[in-house]
């Protein structure tokens, strides 16, 4: 089996913060030298604030997400985890999101999105599934995610 093309690094690390906990949340994380370098309500089916902190001079970033309604799939995830907040998704950078998109489909992996869509700060994403496979379930939710112009 080939390998997709265009992965290049993990973009970021996904951690749902439950309602009212985010700003002690960002905090923690300045305290240990990250940098807030994004911030956003992200509305349509995610309906949840976002954080994002680059972790050093890389590229990567770890992601808080606090819900801001009932319907959005963080608090569900968070009511699962007995009101608890933590891990979330992880997310893999490639270079052409749609290339990526037709290869993992083309290999049966279940994608949550009919398309890759419109993510925050410039991005464009999709989702695969926990358990897309029954030959490799990772058993978390992974998003792939292409930088755009403005990221």
């Amino acid at each position: 089996m080939t390998q997709v093309a265009g992965f290049t690094c993990v973009d970021h690390v996904a951690l749902s913060v439950p309602r009212g906990g985010l700003e002690a949340q960002v905090n923690a994380y300045k305290l240990l030298g990250f940098t807030e370098v994004h911030r956003e309500d992200v509305l349509g089916g995610d309906q949840v604030r976002e954080v994002l902190l680059r972790i050093g001079d890389g590229p990567n970033l770890i992601q808080l997400l606090e819900p801001l309604t009932d319907a959005s799939p963080v608090q569900k995830q968070i009511e699962k985890n007995g009101g608890r907040g933590g891990f979330a998704h992880v997310a893999f950078r490639v270079s052409n999101i749609q290339a990526a998109f037709d290869d993992l489909k083309a290999k049966g992996f279940k994608i949550l999105d009919a398309a890759p869509r419109k993510g925050s700060r410039g991005t464009t994403v999709f989702f695969v599934h926990p358990k897309s496979r029954e030959d490799a379930p990772f058993g978390y939710l992974l998003e792939v995610v292409e930088e755009g112009e403005h990221a």
